[in-house]
Formats: structure tokens, C-alpha cells, sequence
């Protein structure tokens, strides 16, 4: 029987890894397209004589000031706002929680709205301070939510926390739309673009300001994957394992707000991806969080940086947001996920 679970265990293990590779070789393919699409197209030698130092001066501004820091974010925003809805999805014990639902991008999003609608000029706003105050959003958006959510002797109850969220993510939408209706024709246009989800951040120093927040909160939640395991048992069940189950709780929801909040200040009201990364990476390794964080993560930067590519391409010489092309995706399979959660 010990050998039989031990066979067992290699199996899923060997398919988790395998699973893992596939998704890393589709992130690489869409990669190289995402790099040859766009108004101006570069034919496979130019992109590579570009990426050697042999292009011209126009087609190294092309890939390397424009293209290639956009196709970066669209990775990086995807993998942090996937581990954030996992992280989310495992505390609440609810598969349906997404930070862009629960009302967190709103509330960062909100925050953000605030200083820009303040601040003189959209082109001179200090990239590294919008993390930062997407966080403070974020924060107190999810302190409300978990206050609201949250019942004494009973802890989180998942509809609760959908519930809850929606209402306050409509809240704070509509706070954002009252906002506009004091901007400048430009600063609307901006916000406007900003809240469709577009990838707005599309340079290094986006990319500079967005990483030291993935450094660290990303090993973070790893680190905590096996408690996350615990936590998935039950409050009582986790408490008698020796679990400090509220503040397990509280930490895992700060990484959880930070990611959003961090990926949110740069890439715009983008939803659903901390939804669709999570199930598609179960679905794929199963439940066990040592391997369904990381292959979450890579569930969401395929399809971030897919939605991009595609948002570039279908409409050229103009595009479709990120967030919208997502959301495409993303409402129907909320909605087949709330049908199939009734049955």
C-alpha cells in the first residue's frame, strides 16, 4: 500500500512537471510572436539580427523601447495577479474569489485615480510611487472586505466574501467614474485607457518599479504553500494541526494585496486573470499549492501576454486593452463557474 501511494505521488508529480514545461514552452512561442506583432512588423531575421545588435536604429527603438517592456509587464502582471487570486481562492476557501471581483483592483485602482486626478500631469507621474498607493487602496479595500466578511467563532464564509466584494468593488467603481467627470479631455483619455486595462506602463522603468514587489512577495507565497495546504482542511482541522489560522490568514491576504495592488498600478483594471489562472493551473497539478502556485502563475502570464498579443493584432494599426480582450475570456468562464458552484 506505501509503495502503491509512493508510485501515486511520482505519477502526479511527473505530470505536474510536465504540465509546468508545456506552459513554459507556450509562454516562449507566444513571447517570440508577441515580439514580431504590432504596426510594424519585423520578419524573423530582423528580429533576430535586432536581438543581436545588428539592426537598424528604427528596429532596435521598435523592439527594445517599446515591444520588449510591454511583452515583460504583460509576463509579469499576469503571473502576480494569478498568484494573488490563488492565494485569495486558498484563504477564503472559495473558488470563486479574484482580487479584480472581491473589489481589490478597484480599491488600488481607485487610489490611484485619486493622485492622477490631482497630480499636474499624467506623463511626469513618479511610476514608483503608484505601487505604493495602489497598495494603500488595495489595503484598506480588503481590511473593509475581511471586516465585513468575516464572522466571529466561524471565520471567512466564502459567499460572504463574493458578496461582500462585489458590492464594494461596484462602490469604488462608481467613486472612479465620479472622479472623471472633474478631469481635462487628456487626463480622461489617460484614465479612460487606463481603466479598460490597457498596459499603459509599457517601459523599463514600469518594469524597474513593478519587479522589487514580485521579488519579494512571490518566494513569500511559495514558502507559505504548505500552509496554505493546511489551511484548505478547515479552520478546526488547521487550528489542531498546530496552525495559527487567523494570522496565516492575515499575512497570505497582505502578499495577496501587494501582488494585486503592485500588478494594478501598472497594467490597469485588468479582472478575471487571478480567476481563470488558478483554475486552469488546478484543472492541470491538481490541488496541492507547491505546484499549483507556480503553475498559476504561468497560467496567468499565457494569458496575459496572449490577450495582449491579440488586443495588438486583431484591430491593427489600432488595439484592443488587455483587459478587455480578458474579459472576453474571463465572464463567460465566471459564469460557467457560478452555474456549475449551484449544481
Amino acid at each position: 500500500m506505501p509503495q502503491t501511494t509512493a508510485i501515486t505521488s511520482a505519477s502526479k508529480r511527473k505530470h505536474a512537471i510536465t504540465a509546468m514545461i508545456i506552459l513554459s514552452f507556450l509562454i516562449l512561442a507566444v513571447f517570440i510572436i508577441s515580439m514580431n506583432t504590432g504596426y510594424i512588423r519585423l520578419s524573423p531575421s530582423e528580429l533576430l539580427s535586432t536581438l543581436f545588435g545588428s539592426g537598424t536604429q528604427k528596429q532596435e527603438l521598435i523592439l527594445f523601447e517599446f515591444r520588449l517592456p510591454r511583452i515583460v509587464i504583460s509576463i509579469l502582471i499576469g503571473a502576480g495577479l494569478a498568484l494573488s487570486g490563488c492565494v485569495i481562492q486558498g484563504i477564503s476557501r472559495n473558488p470563486l474569489a479574484d482580487p479584480g471581483i472581491l473589489g481589490i483592483n478597484a480599491g488600488a485602482g481607485l487610489t490611484v485615480m485619486l493622485f492622477i486626478s490631482f497630480y499636474p500631469s499624467t506623463a511626469a507621474t513618479p511610476v514608483f510611487l503608484l505601487p505604493v498607493l495602489a497598495l494603500i487602496g488595495a489595503s484598506g479595500t480588503a481590511v473593509l472586505i475581511y471586516l465585513l466578511a468575516h464572522k466571529r467563532h466561524q471565520g471567512l464564509s466564502p459567499t460572504r466574501v463574493v458578496l461582500t466584494g462585489v458590492a464594494v468593488a461596484s462602490g469604488m467603481s462608481a467613486a472612479t467614474i465620479v472622479l472623471t467627470l472633474r478631469l481635462s479631455p487628456d487626463k480622461y483619455q489617460f484614465v479612460a485607457t487606463w481603466m479598460a486595462g490597457s498596459i499603459w506602463g509599457a517601459s523599463w522603468k514600469f518594469v524597474l518599479s513593478l519587479l522589487p514587489w514580485l521579488l519579494v512577495l512571490v518566494p513569500f507565497v511559495f514558502y507559505k504553500a504548505r500552509v496554505m495546504n493546511t489551511l484548505n482542511l478547515g479552520k478546526e482541522m488547521a487550528t489542531g494541526l498546530g496552525v495559527p489560522v487567523s494570522k496565516e490568514q492575515v499575512k497570505l491576504l497582505a502578499a495577496a494585496v501587494g501582488l494585486a495592488a503592485s500588478c494594478v498600478a501598472v497594467s490597469g483594471g485588468i479582472g478575471f486573470v487571478g480567476l481563470i489562472g488558478p483554475h486552469l493551473a488546478r484543472r492541470l497539478v491538481g490541488p496541492r499549492h507547491e505546484v499549483l502556485l507556480p503553475a498559476a502563475a504561468l497560467c496567468g502570464a499565457l494569458l496575459v501576454i496572449t490577450a495582449d498579443t491579440l488586443g495588438r493584432w486583431i484591430l491593427q494599426p489600432s488595439e484592443i486593452p488587455t483587459g478587455i480582450v480578458v474579459a472576453i475570456i474571463g465572464a463567460p468562464y465566471f459564469l460557467y463557474l457560478l452555474a456549475k458552484a449551484k449544481d
